[in-house]
């Protein structure tokens, strides 16, 4: 199995939409936003965050990406993170994460965080592993008001 990840360009933004909606559908919970995800969305993200495309065999498999909190340039939201059906149960989503983090620790951030949809508490556990510590003083900012709360996770890269 030949695995790259690439880092995502603006070209790249009809690629990760589409990645992200595929992943996505029956997965994650149908009132999520991922599920209607435009190029024009992920080119915003990408220019003022960034991604990752992973590829397995040249073909794409799963994305993820990442924002910079509002206020603090410092600090990473990690989204959008998603394999697609064929190509699940090989923990490749550890690679799109252990991509971020080496990314942002190059980067000089101080902080990465995650949301965990409620659906999705068994990634708790996964994300533990890398580090990350329950938040649950912060709020998520990209909420969706009609469903219930993420939970937010932490992760200083300095300290």
């Amino acid at each position: 199995m030949g695995l790259v990840l690439r880092e995502a360009t603006l070209a790249d933004a009809p690629l990760l939409a589409e990645l992200t909606r595929s992943a996505w559908r029956q997965t994650v919970a149908v009132t999520s936003s991922g599920h209607r995800e435009t190029a024009v969305q992920v080119a915003e993200h990408l220019q003022h965050g960034g991604g990752f495309i992973l590829l397995i065999d040249e073909q794409p498999a799963g994305a993820v990406r990442w924002l910079p909190v509002d206020g603090a340039a410092d600090v990473w939201q990690i989204l959008r993170m998603g394999v697609l059906p064929d190509y699940r149960g090989r923990h490749l989503s550890q690679h799109l994460l252990e991509a971020v983090l080496h990314h942002a620790q190059s980067c000089g951030v101080e902080e990465l965080r995650l949301a965990v949809r409620a659906e999705q508490t068994r990634l708790v556990h996964l994300y533990a592993a890398y580090g990350f510590e329950l938040a649950p003083e912060l709020e998520y900012g990209l909420a969706n008001p009609v469903e219930p709360p993420p939970v937010v996770m932490r992760r200083r890269l300095r300290r």
